[in-house]
């Protein structure tokens, strides 16, 4: 029996509710990182800039524009902005974007040092040059269930503005020992309307079962609503918005994954066994949607495999991932 040491993290959505103070300052230090933010994206595109670079160049000059701003903010944007940047040339060498520069739509604020907030008395605290401000949440279950249940509050926050809400992103961490035998493997090969997975002792084959996910039927149903929906009409408009996001496929294809993930950890962990997954990354995306037409590239890139291996990798067992091919070879040999 081997042992493995995991750290998993988990991410609390929070809709918070400010006053008119609390949303006035939060609205100045979200105005000043989105100029912040556009700058240098702009400069990190044109001279393939680092974080490293980008703090040399600018953070002088933001502290002198804006000396009110916490300075982890200022280093949180050329952080956002390095990345953003790389982001936008891989997409243009791949020819998925046309624009000369990206643009900065929506921020995320970070706040990366416990100094400058607090969870105290069912409130978020933020420093501002205003001073404190407070951010109300109601009660909700899975906050209460990572803070009394053994998880760590890291020591960072994010927050973003939605017109008079403010959605503040909490994060909690926390070490598991995995133990597992070698031997055992949970096999997942994943199909778009299932998964099937093999259970493997001591190398030898012990049960084969088929999870029936939907997801591709899922895919193909809600891509005719949306065609019904939209024909003859803009999508830019209120009223098809809204429509659309009734939809809540997301929603639904993410509770399947989820049903799907708690299976297999059960079963890795009930018979301490490695879980094995094809390692879908873009390029194999990539090579699978090429020459394909576009009604099957549309159900490839809707395809929820990668997800599903996210979903596996936060939980606490031992996942191992393999070429998407030899994955595949290897399994149906040992079935056969």
């Amino acid at each position: 029996m081997e042992k493995l040491s995991k750290i998993i993290t988990r991410t609390v959505v929070l809709g918070c509710y400010a006053n008119k103070f609390a949303r006035r300052a939060l609205r100045e230090i979200e105005s000043a990182y989105r100029e912040m933010l556009a700058e240098m994206v702009e400069y990190a595109v044109k001279y393939k800039a680092s974080q490293s670079t980008l703090h040399e160049v600018f953070y002088k000059k933001f502290r002198e524009r804006f000396p009110w701003l916490p300075t982890r903010v200022v280093k949180g944007a050329y952080r956002d902005a390095a990345r953003r940047a790389k982001s936008f040339r891989e997409r243009k060498k791949k020819g998925k974007v046309y624009k000369d520069k990206p643009e900065v739509r929506r921020v995320t604020i970070t706040y990366s040092d416990s100094q400058d907030w607090r969870l105290e008395g069912g409130v978020i605290k933020l420093r501002t040059y205003r001073g404190w401000v407070e951010l109300h949440y109601r009660n909700h279950k899975q906050l209460h269930r990572y803070l009394y249940g053994g998880w760590r509050l890291a020591s960072e926050v994010r927050f973003k503005m939605l017109g008079k809400k403010v959605t503040v992103y909490l994060s909690f961490t926390r070490e598991f020992e995995v133990c597992y035998n070698p031997g055992n493997i949970v096999a997942v090969d994943v199909n778009e309307n299932n998964a099937t997975v093999a259970l493997f002792k001591d190398g030898v084959l012990a049960d084969v079962c088929r999870v029936e996910t939907n997801l591709g039927r899922i895919v193909i149903a809600y891509s005719e609503r949306r065609k019904r929906l939209t024909r003859g009409k803009s999508t830019k408009t209120r009223e098809v918005r809204k429509r659309l996001m009734n939809l809540r496929e997301k929603e639904r294809k993410l509770d399947v994954l989820r049903k799907t993930a708690r299976f297999i950890e059960t079963l890795a962990t009930e018979n301490r066994a490695v879980v094995v997954v094809g390692n879908i990354d873009e390029k194999a995306k990539e090579r699978m949607e090429r020459g394909a037409s576009n009604k099957l590239r549309h159900r490839i890139h809707q395809w929820s495999a990668r997800k599903l291996v996210e979903l596996l990798d936060e939980k606490p067992v031992h996942v191992v991932k393999v070429s998407e091919r030899e994955h595949h070879l290897e399994t149906h040999s040992q079935v056969r």
